[in-house]
């Protein structure tokens, strides 16, 4: 099964409807952080904004944000705390154009419309038949590893298995990941894994657990913060066997993203919350596939700030989302959280590491 890129259709703009809508209309920002009465607030599917009779596409979206028009034309997505006195924002509540908006969610073909009313195993749960998903992944990653930005986002359950963690390792060494999006957890028990072979103090093959194994996390934090950074602190350890460290050695960004929960934390850990999504927003809108790994928040968060398409080279294109856990209320809350694009996959992650690299490496 070769992966073919779905076309995107643009809406007729000839129509006389669409012809005769007014340009879309701005408001300016009066106090920052603040959004003008009316706003409109951006949704996750392409949208046109009607300027001097020009139908603009908006690139690098996300939902919940509002569009702001600078003074050389830009259109970009802001969230409303880095909104700027002066800003202008656009303003209306309606989507068919009729207020220079026009949002366009069917551009990749229709959708569920399509479908019978009444039918059985429209969900996605542990019954669901996953083997198409699974072959269109492996040619989907094939291609965005020449074509694309594939960003990762990983919870601590990618390195509780020592199988999974060097599946990982391997798909980031063959250029399969870009961007790896995860929490203090994530990269706390990686390392305490390549530095003891236990994860919480388990071991991550046998599951044995080992006596003062509640140390070792604390231990790697504690030294890690003794180096002041990862890159050092996995240099002077000599950790090879590692997400960290091959992050390290290939040169493929981490953002990681506090929590109120967290001990340590490690260096380069976002402890602003603020400053960790905008660290992550670089990457999502980038973004061209994004696989979610056992991590409902980042999982969450990563979605709502990553849009159903990407302009790439001129081109509109959708971006590919899966969310992956062993849990079916996890995979469907993404989808409940506004992501619709998303393919849900219920299984254990580790097993779907494994599959993932064993076809692709």
């Amino acid at each position: 099964m070769k992966f073919k890129m779905p076309v995107f259709a643009e809406p007729n703009f000839a129509a006389p409807e669409l012809i005769a809508c007014p340009d879309a209309q701005t408001k300016p920002v009066v106090k920052a952080g603040v959004a003008p009465q009316n706003y409109h607030a951006t949704t996750i599917f392409p949208e046109y904004y009607k300027i001097n009779g020009q139908w603009t596409l908006l690139t690098q979206s996300r939902m919940d944000g509002v569009v702001v028009r600078h003074a050389d034309g830009r259109l970009e997505v802001k969230e409303f705390r880095r909104l700027a006195v002066g800003d202008e924002v656009f303003a209306g509540r309606t989507e068919d154009g009729s207020e220079g908006i026009l949002v366009h969610p069917d551009g990749f073909g229709p959708g569920a419309a399509d479908c019978d009313t009444f039918a059985f195993r429209t969900g996605r749960s542990r019954e669901t038949a996953y083997s198409r998903d699974y072959d269109r992944l492996y040619e989907l990653l094939r291609y965005e590893k020449e074509h694309g930005y594939i960003v990762w986002v990983l919870g601590p359950a990618v390195v509780f298995d020592s199988d999974s963690k060097q599946a990982m390792v391997t798909l980031i060494e063959n250029g399969y990941v870009d961007a790896i999006l995860a929490g203090n957890a994530l990269a706390t028990h990686d390392l305490e894994g390549a530095l003891f072979q236990t994860a919480l103090g388990q071991d991550i093959y046998t599951q044995e657990s080992k006596a003062n194994g509640h140390y070792h996390h604390l231990d790697v934090l504690n030294r890690a913060r003794e180096h002041g950074s990862l890159a050092e602190f996995v240099a002077a350890n000599g950790i090879q066997d590692s997400v960290v460290a091959a992050c390290v050695r290939t040169g493929v960004p981490m953002v990681l993203a506090g929590s109120i929960r967290d001990d340590g934390p490690l260096p380069e850990v976002f402890a602003d919350v603020y400053a960790a999504q905008n660290a992550m927003r670089q990457h999502a809108k980038q973004a061209t596939t994004v696989i979610c790994l056992a991590t409902q928040l980042h999982s969450i968060a990563t979605g709502n700030m990553t849009p159903a398409y990407q302009v790439v080279e001129g081109v509109v294109r959708p971006v590919f989302i899966y969310s992956v856990d062993v849990s079916e209320f996890a995979v469907n809350k993404l989808k409940d959280r506004g992501s619709l694009s998303v393919t849900s996959i219920v299984t254990n992650i580790q097993d779907f590491l494994v599959h993932i690299q064993r076809q692709l490496v």
